[in-house]
């Protein structure tokens, strides 16, 4: 890609792959999406002559989003100090998946959500693990280990050596190890006998299928009523979804894709008001995530 102008198509792979990058690196759709389009403003902000002197305006714009992600990420742990309760990554439907299930328009309106492409390193229980990492480490690691870019290139990003670079991946990847496992497929059999225990208030199955100390941990913003603290153990888990459903009549539960893994999504009205994802090992569920901030719902109104 050495010339300034570039096709639709080289574009549009461009920002899908920037999308992607800056998703993992902020775990936020609308914050990945406006961290590329400043990527690109500054890029078309550029002297033409400048322009025709980068060599891959791809690589370039990788540069400066991840740039834009650092300094983002840097100003989120104070952000996220005030937030009510807890923080949780903005979940990703498959919309594909809701156009086989409730035959939308595939021509319909598209969605940054649409351009981040699915794969192990963006499940919800991956994610909650890169935002134990500082940003620097976060940053070497999904640069490296998920989109192989060499530490060269990254330490241009961090404005640190390539070695300092190798040591931040490695210190996030003994982070990651226990969260990177493939995703079995038993887990959508487990999700599907969840959803049907909580539709039938059975706490006795709920407990069954939860292991003992199972953490369930809720996401409201403030902005809708939920546990501000996790929920730990499986009795306790499970008498809180019993709750939960004799407090919500109407509820429509759909086992659908999270972040590209099974999960649940609750709809109201025909409008998505709460997403639920899963982790299970050896068939039973560990942690259950639960977003029902509705600022980080907006990509599933376009889904479903």
């Amino acid at each position: 890609m050495g010339t300034v102008e570039t096709s639709a198509a080289d574009a549009a792979t461009d920002r899908r792959q920037l999308m992607s990058v800056a998703y993992r690196l902020l775990g936020s759709v609308t914050e990945a999406e406006d961290a590329v389009q400043d990527a690109y403003a500054r890029w078309y902000g550029l002297p033409r002559s400048r322009r025709e002197e980068i060599r891959s305006p791809a690589a370039w714009l990788t540069t400066v989003t991840s740039r834009i992600c650092l300094d983002l990420l840097g100003s989120a742990r104070a952000r996220r100090e005030r937030y009510v309760g807890a923080w949780l990554p903005e979940p990703l439907p498959d919309r594909t998946e809701w156009e086989r299930a409730d035959g939308v328009d595939p021509a319909g309106p598209q969605d940054p959500a649409d351009q981040i492409v699915l794969d192990e390193s963006v499940t919800t229980a991956f994610l909650v693990v890169l935002e134990s990492m500082t940003p620097a480490e976060r940053v070497a690691f999904v640069l490296h280990d998920v989109f192989r870019y060499p530490f060269a290139d990254i330490a241009d990003v961090l404005g640190r050596t390539p070695a300092a670079c190798k040591q931040l991946a490695a210190s996030a990847r003994r982070r990651v190890s226990v969260a990177r496992t493939p995703v079995r497929t038993a887990q959508a059999d487990v999700v599907r006998r969840v959803k049907e225990a909580w539709e039938n208030k059975d706490v006795a199955a709920l407990v069954g299928l939860l292991d003992p100390a199972a953490v369930m941990t809720a996401d409201g913003g403030g902005m809708v009523g939920t546990v501000l603290r996790p929920v730990e153990g499986d009795a306790r888990i499970a008498r809180y979804m019993v709750a939960i459903a004799d407090k919500a009549p109407g509820l429509e539960l759909l086992q659908r894709s999270v972040n590209g893994v099974p999960g649940l999504v609750a709809r109201r009205d025909g409008v998505v008001v709460t997403v639920a994802s899963f982790d299970v090992v050896d068939g039973s569920v560990t942690r259950i995530w639960v977003v029902r901030n509705p600022e980080k719902l907006r990509s599933w109104a376009v889904a479903g």
